[in-house]
Order: structure tokens, then C-alpha cells, then sequence
């Protein structure tokens, strides 16, 4: 009998089905144990970073007032830095290397935006600061070129927008 090599390929996937069958058939058998019945699964949300805190734990943090209260700002004049900016910046807050806390202020979208996490839509510009620095920087008392340059935080994205947050931070600071 001759066979054709799809004959012969088709014959050989066969075997190694089977025989795949038979070295499962030879494994101990697992014993069901009481576990969920239907209808008892729970629909899961999308996964979350672990390294941001719990919400609850937000206040703990020095700079968590003041995201909060630049945030209420944005909500009255967010529009106007709409026109202005028209940016979204993400900072990442840290604490001995590690990013601790991020706040992204969307100034790009609608009238404007500010929320704890990471940027829904593309951040234009990041800025990974370590919390003293951050509340240095924003209150006035460290000037940021300065700071930049010193390496005492980072920029990824357009560095040149900075700019532009600082003066959303000055325009705050006056309120």
C-alpha cells in the first residue's frame, strides 16, 4: 500500500493523538472536591498596579492635600487652562525609588480634568518626582528649571510643557 505524505503526515498526528491519550489515561486521577457551584462566580473588574495605595491610605501621604486642592481648582477654571495648556500631564509621586502615588491633570480634554492613577489617554508629559520635591516645587520654595537640571526629578515626554503645569501651579497658588 502507498500512501501520499498528507496520507502519511495525517496517519502520524493520528498516532501521536492517541498515544497522547494513553500516557493521560495512566495519570492518578484527581478527586473533585466541594468548590463553586454554577452561578457562584464572581465577575472580576480590570486588574489594578499594586503599588498604588488603597484609596483610604491616600491621606497619609504629604502631597495628598494638595492634589486634592489643585483639583478643585482645575474644576472651577479647567476650562480656561483647557485653551491655555492643552496638555495632559502624569506625575508620579515616589518615596525612595518607587512611585508611590500618581495624580494625572488633564488639561487637554473637555474642561479639564484631575484625578488619582495613571492617564486614561496618553500622557504628554511625565513627570516622576519624589514626594519632598513635589511639595517643594509646588510650593514655590525650589524653582523647577533649577531643580530639573540638578536631577532632583525626571521628565519624560515633552519637557518643554513643564512650563506650562508650573504656571497652573502658580495660578493655584494665588487662590
Amino acid at each position: 500500500m502507498h500512501l501520499s505524505c498528507s496520507q502519511t503526515r495525517r496517519q502520524g498526528q493520528e498516532d501521536q493523538h492517541s498515544k497522547m491519550w494513553k500516557r493521560i489515561d495512566h495519570q492518578p486521577k484527581i478527586k473533585a472536591v466541594a468548590g463553586p457551584q454554577a452561578g457562584q462566580f464572581k465577575e472580576l473588574g480590570a486588574a489594578r498596579e499594586p503599588a498604588m495605595p488603597h484609596p483610604l491610605e491616600l491621606s497619609e501621604f504629604q502631597s495628598f492635600p494638595v492634589f486634592e486642592d489643585i483639583s478643585h481648582h482645575i474644576k472651577e477654571v479647567g476650562a480656561q487652562l483647557v485653551k491655555k495648556v492643552n496638555a495632559i500631564f502624569q506625575l508620579d509621586i515616589t518615596k525612595d525609588g518607587k512611585t508611590i502615588l500618581q495624580w494625572t491633570i488633564d488639561l487637554k480634554n473637555g474642561s479639564g480634568d484631575m484625578y488619582p492613577g495613571s492617564a486614561r489617554l496618553p500622557a504628554d508629559t511625565v513627570f516622576t518626582i519624589p514626594e519632598p520635591v513635589f511639595m517643594e516645587l509646588v510650593l514655590g520654595k525650589m524653582n523647577p528649571q533649577k531643580a530639573f537640571l540638578a536631577g532632583k526629578f525626571k521628565v519624560s515626554g515633552k519637557v518643554l510643557l513643564g512650563q506650562k503645569l508650573e504656571r497652573v501651579f502658580k495660578d493655584w497658588a494665588k487662590f
